[in-house]
């Protein structure tokens, strides 16, 4: 059979939902070598030790013999039938014996992404079939059943930047929460306290994610908190990336699906794995797909509304030089496969980013420049239509300009080194208006003493006889 045809089968048999399990990874089983100091379970010679002022609650799977214990203030053994403790007189076949301690386990955070492990199913879970995710989602989300294996126990800090943390479902021990009220009763008995501990509580009872296109998983709150549990390692490729919910720049590709109703995320993420990752090529090819909230930008100066998308993000393990460039590779293929069958997958547009500097748009990548284009010029005219309102109005007016000849005396003006040199003032000739008021200082008659003729002015001065001034022939150099 086809991988095609068997893609399509998938797509036919997956249900609508696309939450995740997430499982608990570290468990304080008396059983597990990880929990104590040597790295090894304690044998029937070896004096065991707790720290006393730690709370702990162990799970014991089996009988042990024991030489000698010292036991914490605050804990509890969990025993299952046929699991305990028995005296040990040292002679045990496993040596001398030493001292062996139970590791604390106080620091161990809700928001660790290295502490959860998450599959799309049931059966996934306990095949190992795990997913990789972008840091924010390998978490339990607000649509996620959280696991915690039923023959374990464990001691996590739920701490979150909020008073709560909502989640789907939590099993704990074999049972199954799937509302607040009764978790809160479990939270209130002995091994509740024990295991759950911090300044959040856990709250189950959010409904099921029904959207077949995916659920956003609603972490960015808590995202710093994620990243302080977070250490990145060094990039080697040339142009990094960073993907949505994520805490490190990666050397991969990453791509982004614009979609419609019709896309369902687990039918397609089924479809990448059928179709792609079990290619040789691409068989070490890490996948995360997921649906985000992402903010566009028109021309990468005005933030547009936030939309929600598909991210695939795609990491290699190539190293140096070559690194990221297998997953840029099958991301070409995949954004290939959105244009040619987009229409049938629900999908409108593909692009992809890839840590070498290169990019591709399948669809829709020109109409979206065309689109910002066409904003641009209405947003120019809408403002060009907006102050020549202003104008008409006459609540804005343009300013008056200097005319030609004004600017040619002011040049004038200004080439002789400031305003012109008019001498001094003289009643008679610079200020003809004054002329009257100083005879009137001689005579009460300025009428009959002062007379115009097309000549020049006369008047009678008492001490000479009547003068002539014609002012167009006598220059003020002239004047005694």
């Amino acid at each position: 059979m086809s991988p095609a045809v068997v893609s399509t089968l998938i797509l036919f048999c997956l249900g609508g939902t696309s939450a995740l399990y997430k499982q608990w990874v570290l468990s304080t089983n008396f059983e597990n070598g990880t929990n104590w100091d040597k790295g090894t379970v304690p044998c029937s010679s070896d004096r065991i030790h707790f720290l006393a002022q730690r709370q702990v609650s162990v799970y014991v799977e089996t009988a042990h013999s024991v030489l000698e214990m010292s036991l914490p203030l605050d804990g509890e053994f969990i025993l299952p039938q046929g699991a305990g403790f028995m005296a040990s007189n040292g002679d045990g076949g496993c040596g001398p014996g030493s001292k062996v301690t139970f590791r604390d386990s106080e620091d161990l955070q809700w928001f660790d992404p290295s502490l959860w492990q998450a599959a799309s199913s049931w059966d996934d879970l306990g095949k190992g079939s795990f997913l990789f995710s972008v840091h924010e989602e390998s978490v339990p989300c607000l649509h996620d059943d959280v696991i915690f294996r039923a023959a374990s126990s464990f001691r996590v800090d739920t701490t979150a930047d909020k008073s709560s943390v909502a989640v789907k479902t939590v099993s704990v021990l074999g049972q199954k929460f799937s509302s607040s009220g009764e978790f809160t009763r479990y939270l209130a008995s002995r091994s509740g306290q024990l295991q759950f501990h911090g300044r959040s509580s856990v709250h189950p009872g959010e409904p099921a994610c029904t959207d077949t296109s995916g659920c956003t998983c609603d972490n960015s709150a808590n995202h710093d908190r994620i990243c302080a549990a977070v250490t990145c390692s060094p990039t080697e490729c040339r142009k990094p990336l960073h993907p949505v919910g994520h805490c490190c720049d990666i050397c991969g590709a990453i791509i982004q699906l614009q979609i419609t109703t019709t896309f369902n995320l687990e039918s397609y993420r089924q479809r990448l794995q059928h179709l792609f990752l079990f290619q040789p090529l691409y068989r070490d090819t890490q996948m995360a797909i997921s649906k985000v909230s992402e903010t566009h930008w028109l021309l990468k100066l005005v933030p547009g509304a936030a939309t929600a998308e598909v991210q695939v993000l795609l990491l290699d393990r190539e190293t140096g030089a070559e690194s990221g460039t297998v997953a840029e590779d099958l991301a070409r293929d995949i954004v290939k496969d959105a244009h040619s069958q987009g229409e049938h997958l629900g999908i409108t547009s593909a692009e992809f980013k890839a840590s070498s500097g290169s990019n591709s748009k399948a669809t829709g990548g020109g109409m979206a420049l065309v689109a910002s284009i066409v904003v641009v010029v209405v947003l120019v005219l809408f403002c060009l239509f907006a102050l020549g309102f202003l104008f008409q109005r006459g609540i804005v007016k343009v300013p008056s300009l200097p005319s030609l000849s004004s600017w040619r005396r002011s040049s004038d003006i200004e080439e002789l080194g400031g305003p012109l040199d008019r001498g001094f003032d003289n009643p008679m000739f610079d200020k003809p208006i004054q002329i009257p008021a100083e005879l009137g200082v001689y005579t009460s008659n300025t009428e009959s003493s002062i007379t115009v003729t097309s000549s020049g002015i006369h008047f009678v001065n008492p001490v000479y006889s009547e003068t002539d001034f014609t002012f167009g022939l006598i220059s003020r150099n002239s004047l005694p």
